[in-house]
């Protein structure tokens, strides 16, 4: 004889064995699993300390093994112990080779990030440009300073036509350049500046040339040669 089975209450029997995330409690670090939770849940019901040690130590060896990535990070013991205090929420007391952390270690704000604060004067030529200038006033003159001097103002002026889409005479450069230097930087005598068309050829070259540099090592792609048939 064949029981018959209710499906019905069969359904119900196994929705009530099921145990979802939302029914139980939240993890306290995620990345190692429910299993992790559980196991140290258990080991701070041990009542006998070697025993609770022994199972301690248990535990870190399979959290090591369920996060290899760890074992790159400086001193990852102690990372383990750490995060094994932290999920037993500061309940599990057994003898950890490293100093036990404390609850406020994880629960104060971290220091404020102080971030530079640069006055640039002109937005579009950055701080590069300001610092460029500030290496010119500090060298000995000569040759080598004016050549400087007169890469810096072209390089200005790359920058103004760049975000600007206008032409600017060599004049504007120069008295921008006087107001950024403080007076102790000037172009020598007879000295032009490059012209926008110029300029602008040199930055595509430039761009052109980063770009190829960028995939030198992207393999080409080959030609494909399609073989002609020939009728007899």
């Amino acid at each position: 004889m064949i029981a018959k089975l209710n499906p019905k209450r069969f359904i119900l029997i196994t929705h009530n064995s099921l145990e979802y995330n939302t029914d139980l409690t939240p993890l306290i670090i995620s990345e190692y699993g429910r299993n992790i939770q559980k196991m140290v849940d258990f080991a701070i019901t041990v009542e006998d300390r070697e025993e609770r040690n022994r199972v301690a130590r248990a535990i870190i060896d399979i959290m090591g093994q369920l996060n290899p990535h760890l074992r790159d990070v400086n001193d990852f013991k102690h990372k383990l112990w750490d995060h094994l205090f932290v999920i037993s929420k500061f309940q599990l007391d057994v003898d950890s080779p490293y100093p036990k952390p404390s609850p406020e270690t994880f629960t104060t704000k971290p220091q404020r990030v102080a971030y530079p604060r640069n006055n640039i004067r002109y937005k579009h030529y950055g701080k590069v440009v300001e610092d460029m200038i500030q290496k010119a006033i500090e060298m000995q003159e000569g040759e080598t300073k004016d050549a400087f001097i007169e890469t810096i103002a072209n390089v200005m002026k790359s920058f103004y036509i760049t975000w600007n889409k206008d032409n600017v005479s060599d004049d504007v450069m120069l008295d921008q350049l006087k107001l950024l230097s403080k007076g102790q930087l000037k172009l020598k005598e007879g000295v032009r500046l490059a012209n926008k068309n110029d300029l602008q050829t040199r930055n595509v070259q430039q761009g052109h040339n980063n770009n190829q540099s960028m995939g030198s090592g992207i393999p080409k792609k080959k030609k494909k040669f399609h073989k002609k048939k020939f009728q007899a």
